[in-house]
């Protein structure tokens, strides 16, 4: 599937942005049902915001409970100062978590793709698992800043196999809030650790290293239908989108079955619903 150029970019870069991966109509399918299970939210039902300012504080049962289930989570400035919605709750909601590609049969056919399967071999999976699954709005004006950080540190394994898949459902640009990196930046050390213990959360500090600065992080700019991969080491955040248009998008964590997972992860699976892989 890949070129050797390809794989010989990713290992020097940490990452990879395949145009035209997706096909529209399959975009169109994973909008419409993200808007349908949107639709069917009550927000009685649960008022939890996402944000990445410290994620062990901000991890309630909520969160904790999205592991092997489907729930929605609000922009940190979805509510006002009384706690009503600024805007309509469809424009209010931060993202969709975590296993609809197990759980919802559109986005499983979008998950279960040969193509895909083969990309992840070529970067090195050859037992891929498929542990989490988010779908992001970054909701125009309001969608949030996420911090530098490192996808490894939310799915640790011995050695380090975490892979992440990024599809763009929207045109990501600087100004609806892109994805930045620091390429090369996978040969760089984990930073930090997120362990669960039952229902109690801790942000392990690891290294020192500092985050990357505007001297060395470059935008992602994607069109729709294109797919980034990049390493579980790299660094990478979004900025706020505080433009008038929406950034959509769709991610998948896989590490490689051929790993030693760890059981401090926060996403753990049994044989109730056990982990898969992209075929």
């Amino acid at each position: 599937m890949l070129t050797q150029e390809q794989r010989d970019r990713y290992q020097r870069d940490g990452y990879l942005v395949i145009p035209d991966f997706k096909s529209l109509e399959a975009i169109a399918r994973l909008r419409t049902r993200a808007g349908e299970i949107v639709g069917a939210f009550d927000p009685n039902e649960s008022r939890a915001i996402f944000t990445t300012r410290d994620q062990a504080r901000a991890s309630d049962a909520w969160f904790l409970g999205s592991d092997n289930t489907v729930r929605c989570f609000f922009e940190e400035e979805a509510f006002d100062e009384h706690g009503q919605l600024k805007q309509a709750k469809a424009l209010s909601i931060n993202k969709i978590g975590h296993a609809m590609h197990d759980l919802d049969p559109v986005f499983d056919a979008f998950t279960r793709d040969a193509k895909l399967a083969a990309v992840a071999r070529d970067l090195g999976l050859e037992q891929p698992q498929v542990w989490q699954s988010m779908y992001i709005f970054k909701q125009p004006g309001i969608g949030g800043e996420v911090r530098w950080h490192q996808d490894a540190t939310f799915f640790d394994s011995t050695p380090i196999s975490v892979t992440t898949f990024w599809f763009a459902l929207e045109d990501a640009t600087v100004d609806n809030g892109c994805l930045w990196v620091e390429p090369g930046g996978h040969r760089g050390p984990l930073r930090e650790r997120f362990l669960r213990e039952g229902d109690a959360i801790t942000m392990e500090k690891l290294d020192a290293t500092p985050w990357p600065d505007d001297s060395v992080a470059v935008p992602l700019e994607a069109k729709a239908g294109s797919l980034v991969c990049f390493h579980g080491l790299l660094p990478h955040y979004s900025a706020p989108n505080r433009s008038a248009v929406s950034r959509h998008a769709f991610t998948l964590h896989a590490t490689d079955g051929r790993t030693a997972y760890s059981s401090h992860n926060w996403i753990q699976r049994d044989a109730n619903l056990p982990v898969r892989g992209f075929e």
